[in-house]
């Protein structure tokens, strides 16, 4: 089974600290919305806010259950847990006394990871946040959590150098993924036996993608289609990998790769010149978005192995806004989490403040 989420796919923000301070008068008057696409039932929820109308939602587990981080009524970013099927939205508070937090992933008892001030995990159903801890330094990052809740993301050393790690379970002892020296991974994903996948830049400059074996040991390069360069979102149970790739013509597109990593397949697009895969269940059912002829960005979903790219809309009446979609996920369940801007212009002013205040966008490391 899947890391029992997805991730993320999977955060939208990592590691950041989210509008500390600042209000939301500069945005655009559309908010960011959030949703459970239900394909067995066809029936689309919307999650709600925490009062501030914006929500985005970066994960969700095979009871439904989705993570991501909301405006307050007092105009902060904070994580959220929703209860089973998207119904409830429930804020997972704060560390300490920065007043802001956001969630990245969930795993099937419901323990979250996310970010506020610094990285946290909390117990089952979003309770009892907790630090993760460093690998030395004074910044962390959570990525990911599998169902023993093995945590991956990135931290500064004592040396200052920023690294990939794993933990144990619940988030217990943080090791360094990156001691071979030469490169600096970022894990972003991690499936029940403990497989990683993510991307790294080596000293020299070069950058590729790459998964492990169990419990985080044996990295191993991804490779790479027509010499492209190559980002990864998503990992299910058997070790299939998903993302994008941007080969030297520019174009970019979204891939599925065989178990364990091997194999990467061009998944096409929905008729347009782009596509990137950003969540995959056990079933290899992938979720992503990809351009149409007329240039217009839709979500789409494959079949089982990543068979056969299908626009979403012609499958469920997606909600005015839904089509610009810059989160999705997909669980065991064939239930879909996802977020849209009702306009272009506002993810465009959204991206344009976060810039002002140093934030980095989730996953969008390389290609989007």
């Amino acid at each position: 089974m899947k890391i029992a989420h997805r991730s993320k796919v999977r955060s939208f923000f990592l590691g950041a600290t989210l509008f500390a301070g600042f209000g939301f008068d500069g945005y655009a008057a559309d908010p960011e919305r959030s949703f459970l696409i239900d394909l067995n039932s066809r029936e689309v929820t919307e999650l709600g806010s925490l009062g501030g109308g914006r929500t985005v939602a970066t994960g969700i587990n095979d009871l439904g259950q989705v993570v991501g981080q909301s405006v307050t009524s007092a105009s902060r970013y904070h994580a959220f847990i929703t209860g089973p099927d998207g119904i409830g939205i429930r804020d997972l508070g704060i560390l300490g006394v920065v007043d802001q937090s956001s969630a990245t992933a969930i795993n099937g008892a419901g323990q979250v990871v996310g970010h506020s001030g610094e990285a946290f995990i909390t117990g089952a159903d979003g309770r009892n946040m907790r630090p993760i801890g460093s690998l030395g330094g004074g910044s962390t990052s959570a990525h990911d959590i599998n169902a023993a809740g093995q945590v991956v993301g990135q931290s500064f050393t004592s040396a200052g150098s920023y690294h990939g790690f794993i933990t144990g379970p619940d988030g217990m002892g943080m090791r360094d993924l990156d001691t071979s020296g030469g490169r600096t991974s970022t894990p972003l994903a991690i499936n029940d036996s403990g497989q990683v996948a993510g991307h790294y830049v080596t000293s020299a400059g070069a950058q590729g993608a790459f998964i492990t074996g169990p419990d985080g040991m044996g990295m191993k390069d991804l490779g790479a289609l027509g010499g492209a360069i190559t980002d990864v979102y998503d990992i299910n149970a058997a070790g299939q990998v998903v993302g994008a790739y941007r080969a030297s013509s520019g174009v970019t597109h979204a891939f599925i790769t065989g178990t364990d990593g091997v194999g990467m397949r061009d998944l096409g697009t929905l008729g347009g010149g782009f596509s990137v895969a950003q969540g995959i269940n056990d079933a290899g059912e992938v979720v992503g978005r990809s351009t149409i002829s007329t240039g217009a960005e839709h979500v789409f979903i494959t079949g089982p192995g990543g068979e056969g790219l299908t626009d979403l809309s012609s499958l469920v009446g997606l909600p005015e806004g839904l089509v610009q979609v810059y989160e999705i996920d997909i669980n065991n369940a064939g239930q879909v989490s996802a977020m849209g801007i009702p306009e272009p212009q506002s993810y465009i002013m959204l991206l344009a403040g976060l810039a002002l205040i140093g934030f980095v966008a989730r996953r969008k490391h390389l290609l989007v």
